[in-house]
């Protein structure tokens, strides 16, 4: 038994979305980026705070997410993470810069409750203050 072809679709991509595959961001695992990262700039947001740091000598946009046990529980833990890296998506091909780590961290109470598009113009806010 074949299984039944999907129907062939062209729906457009969201209009802020980047050229899917162009602009991928690595995502940072090891530690010790996010040791680095905790001692460079930092913007505090309502939603999360955003530390950042220059020269991490490779061609690409790093970006780790965190949240501690203070965020709530495991629940609203992955829940404010998977809201920071979508806006992270969102927002970072756009108007992050190429060669610099970022790190967002989730706030107690509020990145899983704070309205999304408050949360994407926040990390827009953020970055613009970066520079």
């Amino acid at each position: 038994m074949t299984p039944p072809e999907a129907p062939v679709t062209s729906t457009p991509a969201a209009p802020d979305a980047p050229p899917a595959g162009l602009l991928r961001l690595q995502v940072l695992t090891k530690r010790a980026d996010f040791l680095r990262a905790s001692r460079a700039r930092r913007v505090a947001m309502p939603g999360f705070i955003l530390q950042a740091r220059a020269g991490n000598g490779t061609d690409h946009v790093r970006i780790g997410f965190t949240c501690s046990k203070k965020v709530g529980n495991a629940v609203a833990r992955n829940r404010a993470k998977r809201r920071l890296r979508e806006i992270a998506r969102l927002v970072l091909p756009h108007d992050g810069t190429v060669g610099t780590d970022y790190v967002l961290v989730g706030r107690a109470n509020v990145t899983a409750t704070r309205p999304f598009d408050l949360l994407v113009s926040d990390l827009r806010d953020a970055l613009g203050r970066m520079t």
